[in-house]
């Protein structure tokens, strides 16, 4: 009953927040400003700090404990490979998804846009291969303190599989990270008691920002991603769940929700880490080893929601601009999209730096982003559920793929 009543007040904040935005956006728009600054940020602000001071901690003990748990470093190297190939295979399919419906559709000729002030800045984002180089850490503290999730893992790896390799000499070690995650675990739940408010907060702040006017003229570029998304959440996350985990998809989407409502209100998929874990070991069923090696390298590479946005951007700024993609640069639009979803790990602005290496890799407007930029942080929200979605999709995947293996071991002994 607990569990239920907090996943209603979540919801019912970010209902209340998104009908406050717009009631104050067409209504009371000179009083929206003092209740954003004085009211709406500070409580979203602060439910998203204290998240994401638990974040690093957690991936800390989250990966050490599943390398430990997962022990035999060859079973270790097979999950990881079913894991990145799984998100590779997803974000391919999310960028097709989005680049066909955007064909069909065409949302870029749906109204005039004005071209001549369309304007984006962005800094360039490190290229795939120096990414690649850069992530093991030279410095692990330095990678903690600057939230360098990539290296993090690679450092907890690390002692995870050392800490498997000494066995009982430390045991001690091991107990200490043990009762270090279940602090983290603790707090999450402690933080969690806040998030109806913190929803509230940051929905109110995205609508009342954006509000209706904003929806509508970009109505045609919206409804396209929305659907997008959601196709690629039924078919391919469904099909993962019914096909390959031979489990039902509407199980799957009903005890998932509470982190999918976190992650639309943060629109951060490493902020709703901590939720998202629990929620698969808790309600899903994930073993803790593999939820805490799976879900925080997905929280940092898999971006099927972010794809499925440059995908339909792409052909949103070609068909205002008037361009015609070829069918090789549609595949170099596919390439990039993929490639750059590693290669802007941890990157702030990730989605809009994707974005312009994208549009540069054919030759598009990179101010052409000025175009799509005022609604994404409403688009951001979305994407984020559909992220931490493939996250866990993935987990039970190679949660139950794992189990089979070892019914077949077990089988085979006998």
């Amino acid at each position: 009953m607990k569990k239920t009543s907090l996943t209603v007040k979540v919801l019912s904040g970010l209902v209340l927040g998104a009908i406050v935005g717009l009631l104050i956006n067409l209504f009371a728009p000179g009083a929206f400003e003092n209740l954003n600054t004085y009211l709406f940020v500070p409580l979203g602000q602060i439910f998203l700090s204290l998240i994401k001071m638990l974040v690093v901690p957690l991936v800390l003990f989250s990966i050490i404990l599943g390398t430990t748990g997962l022990g035999d470093p060859a079973k270790l190297g097979r999950i990881g490979f079913k894991t990145i190939a799984y998100f590779l295979v997803t974000t391919t399919i999310a960028i097709l998804i989005g680049l066909g419906l955007a064909a069909v559709i065409k949302p870029g000729l749906a109204g005039d846009f004005d071209l001549e002030n369309a304007s984006f800045e962005v800094e360039e984002a490190p290229a795939v291969a120096e990414t690649l180089l850069n992530i093991i850490p030279a410095n692990p503290l330095a990678a903690m303190t600057e939230g360098n999730m990539l290296q993090i893992i690679v450092f907890a790896v690390f002692v995870g599989l050392a800490l498997t390799a000494l066995g009982e000499k430390t045991r001690g070690v091991v107990k200490l990270i043990e009762q270090g995650n279940e602090i983290m675990m603790y707090l999450v739940g402690l933080v969690m008691k806040f998030a109806p408010y913190g929803t509230f907060g940051l929905i109110a702040t995205a609508v009342g920002s954006q509000g209706f006017s904003a929806m509508k003229a970009m109505g045609s570029y919206m409804v396209v991603i929305l659907a997008a998304l959601l196709i690629h959440a039924a078919f391919t996350y469904g099909g993962t769940i019914a096909f390959l985990a031979k489990k039902n998809p509407i199980w799957f989407f009903k005890k998932f929700a509470p982190a999918m409502t976190v992650a639309f209100s943060t629109s951060s998929s490493t902020a709703t880490l901590p939720v998202s874990m629990e929620v698969a070991q808790r309600d899903l069923g994930v073993p803790k080893p593999i939820s805490s090696f799976v879900q925080p390298l997905g929280a940092t590479i898999n971006m099927d929601g972010t794809a499925i946005m440059q995908g339909v951007a792409t052909m949103f700024i070609a068909q205002a601009y008037g361009v015609d993609l070829t069918a090789i640069e549609l595949a170099t639009v596919v390439l990039t999209a993929v490639l750059a979803s590693i290669g802007t790990a941890g990157v702030p602005g990730v989605g809009l730096i994707m974005l312009a290496m994208v549009l540069g890799s054919v030759n598009l407007p990179v101010a052409g982003i000025g175009l799509v930029i005022g609604i994404d942080r409403l688009l951001d929200m979305t994407r984020t559920a559909i992220n931490i979605s493939g996250d866990a999709a993935c987990a039970v995947y190679v949660a139950e793929t794992e189990g089979k293996r070892v019914l077949k071991t077990e089988e085979v002994e006998a």
